[in-house]
This record gives structure tokens, C-alpha cells and sequence, in this order.
């Protein structure tokens, strides 16, 4: 019988101290900002996929861990990135107690559901879901153009609530990508989510920059809620109970057209980590190594706040909040390196200062685009969120 020749142990010794340092090492981005681009992407993921990231680390314990000193060392390193991979998820769970209790408060007791076989999340945060995922049927859309631009149509994808009784709402979704970038299936789960509990989503293409500048992509979201508004009837469609969400870039999309267009069809704006005052994102830039700010807003705006002021002014919808304003729903978390929780926490005081219904819902341990694990700690909590303002604030009888 051949011989079966076995690795030597120190070969798994030092591959065990190898993984056990990579996980340490990543595990602090848990709680220190991302010092680069990609070191943010990878942020993403340990902070809303740390007990993923905590189990690898606790494989390090496999038998074999005491039979040497790297041994040793490596498994300790997996211990303390164990721990620090599950902190997010620790500060997440006193931040889901205290949601539903703060979101009544801010909007006002739970309205009824649309009508749909399909159940609400009954918590903000469900343990099972972070490693099965959110169960959600899936909902098909259908592309339709919105608007001709020159040479360029302008298309969004239409998720229609699959068993519509009646006139639904609508939930406009703008995409990020700092109005540069991005498409109309970023991040595309919560649409589904939305449409099979009796929502219609229309998720839209605008225009990006370098060609097109600031206010091409704004007259694009009015573009598309234009539309809709007017094919109300052909897209079974309520044209008085309309809400605009966008993320990033999205979300300052978002926010300007619900803030400018002064429609009463227009219930409620959910930005998740959208700029709401350009002025302040140009005196306050991310880390050049993370964003290059001053180049974005260049290519949106045309230049500086001193080159072209107007630009700035109409772009900021901080601008343009007053007692009429739309209810409001800020997603931000607490360690955006891309955008400063700054601008949402500005943005509610402004809101507050006129006597807008609106609410913050801050997630500390969360970085830029965490709600790209629909399932992590980000995504379920600001899905619950969504789904209580859209009951509230598209309710038939709210005016």
C-alpha cells in the first residue's frame, strides 16, 4: 500500500498563524475608519457579516491549536478577532430594541398593511435571518422608458405588487454611486421586498456625470415621478400617494425632489446616507484615499462653492425644508467614511426646527452601503424602518 504523505505540522502551524492574522487584522475594521477605497469595501463586509467572520476566526481553535507556540499565538489572534467581529452586531441589538418604540414616536402608531398575503418583519432584528436571509418572494419587474434626453432614452425597472387589488402606492428608488456611477439594480432586494408586500417600486436610470451636470439628474427624478403620475391609471397606481428613497447620491437625489416640488402627492422621502447640503460636503471632505469629494462635486455642480454658488444652493436640500416639508426618514451610519453622519444630523435639526414628522435612525458600528448585505444588521434594521414609515405615511387617509 503507497504511502500517504502528510503536510508537516509546521506547515499548519504557520498557515494558522497566517489566517489567524488576516482575521485579526480585518477585524479591526470593526471599529477604526478605512484608510482606503478598497479597505472601506472590505469594511462592508466585516461589519455586516462579522458573525461570519467570527466563526472562521473560532476555526482556528480546531484540535491541534496547542501543539506550538504559533499555534497558540493564532488562535488567541482568532479569539480576539472573534470578539471583535461580533461587535457590531452586539451594538446593534440595544439600537433594535429601543426602533419601534422611536419610530412610533416619530410618525405615530402603525397603520394598517396594504393588502397582501405577505407579513411585515415582526422585529427589527431577527437572529435566524442573519444566516438564512430574509424570506421574500421574488417580484419581476418590467422596463419602461420615462423620458427621452437627445440621443438617450430613459428607462426604470417596474416592480408591480404581484396580487394588487387596488391603486397601490409608489416607492420611487434612485441609485448612488455620487451621480457618477451605479444603476437601476443597485442594490435591488428591497425593491422585491416592497413589491410583494403591495407596494409598486420604480427603480430609475438618470444621467451621470462627467457629461451630464447638475440639474440633469434632478430633472430626471421629477422626469420619472411625472410619468409615473400621469400612467397612474395603465400602471394601477394611487397618483396622490407617492414616497422617493434613494441611497447616497440617491438619497440627496431624493430629498431634493421631494423637497422642491411641493406635491401633495409626495408622502414621505427616505434618504439612506444621502448629502444633504453640498455647501458643508465641500468644506468637510472624506478622506481623499476614500472619496475624492471635491473632484465629484467638480463634475456634478460645475466647480467650487465660490466658482458657481447658485449650483450649490439649488443642489442642497437643506436647503428647501420648511413646515410643508414631507415626512422624512434618515439611514446613516455612524462610521461613513464616504458621507459624515454630519449631513443626516444636520438635516434633522433643520427638520426639527420646522416641524417636519422625520427620524434618524443611526447605526454606530455601520459604514457607507452597509444595506449591501440585505440581511446584516444594517439591512434588516433599515428595512423594518422603511417598511413602518411606508405604512404610515402612504395610509389613505393621510394627508
Amino acid at each position: 500500500m503507497a504511502k500517504i504523505n502528510h503536510p508537516p505540522p509546521a506547515l499548519f502551524a504557520w498557515l494558522r498563524l497566517l489566517f489567524g492574522s488576516l482575521f485579526f487584522a480585518l477585524s479591526w475594521l470593526t471599529v477604526f475608519p478605512a484608510p482606503t477605497n478598497l479597505l472601506w469595501e472590505i469594511s462592508i463586509l466585516v461589519t455586516e457579516w462579522g458573525h461570519v467572520l467570527a466563526f472562521l476566526s473560532l476555526l482556528l481553535f480546531l484540535p491541534g491549536w496547542r501543539r506550538s507556540r504559533k499555534n497558540q499565538i493564532a488562535a488567541m489572534l482568532g479569539l480576539l478577532a472573534a470578539i471583535l467581529a461580533l461587535t457590531p452586531l452586539l451594538r446593534a441589538i440595544p439600537v433594535a430594541r429601543r426602533l419601534p418604540t422611536q419610530l412610533q414616536m416619530a410618525f405615530g402608531g402603525i397603520q394598517p398593511p396594504p393588502k397582501t398575503e405577505i407579513v411585515a418583519r415582526p422585529q427589527p432584528l431577527i437572529f435566524s435571518d442573519l444566516v438564512r436571509g430574509i424570506n421574500s418572494p421574488a417580484v419581476n419587474y418590467n422596463s419602461l422608458a420615462y423620458s427621452r434626453r437627445d440621443e438617450d432614452e430613459l428607462k426604470l425597472d417596474f416592480y408591480p405588487p404581484p396580487t394588487a387589488t387596488r391603486s397601490a402606492p409608489c416607492v420611487i428608488v434612485v441609485h448612488g454611486g455620487s451621480w457618477r456611477s451605479g444603476d437601476s439594480q443597485q442594490l435591488a432586494p428591497l425593491n422585491s421586498y416592497l413589491a410583494a408586500r403591495g407596494y409598486a417600486v420604480a427603480s430609475l436610470n438618470y444621467r451621470l456625470t462627467p457629461r451630464w451636470r447638475f440639474p440633469a439628474a434632478h430633472d430626471d427624478v421629477i422626469a420619472a415621478f411625472n410619468f409615473l403620475k400621469s400612467h397612474a391609471d395603465s400602471l394601477h397606481l394611487d397618483p396622490q400617494r407617492f414616497v422617493l428613497l434613494g441611497r447616497s447620491a440617491g438619497g440627496h437625489l431624493a430629498l431634493l425632489a421631494a423637497y422642491t416640488q411641493h406635491d401633495p402627492a409626495i408622502r414621505g422621502v427616505i434618504s439612506f446616507y444621502g448629502p444633504a447640503d453640498l455647501h458643508w460636503s465641500y468644506a468637510h471632505p472624506g478622506n481623499p484615499l476614500v472619496i475624492d469629494t471635491h473632484n465629484i462635486l467638480h463634475a456634478f455642480l460645475g466647480g467650487s462653492p465660490e466658482q458657481v454658488p447658485a449650483n450649490y444652493d439649488a443642489a442642497s436640500p437643506l436647503q428647501f425644508v420648511e413646515p410643508s416639508t414631507p415626512p422624512t426618514l434618515l439611514i446613516h451610519g455612524g462610521r461613513d467614511e464616504l458621507v459624515s453622519i454630519r449631513q443626516s444630523e444636520r438635516l434633522a435639526a433643520r427638520l426639527l426646527q420646522a416641524g417636519v414628522p422625520h427620524f434618524l435612525l443611526r447605526l454606530p458600528w455601520a459604514t457607507h452601503a452597509g444595506d449591501f448585505n440585505f440581511s446584516g444588521p444594517f439591512g434588516q434594521m433599515s428595512t423594518y424602518a422603511v417598511e413602518y414609515f411606508l405604512k404610515e405615511v402612504t395610509e389613505s387617509n393621510k394627508k
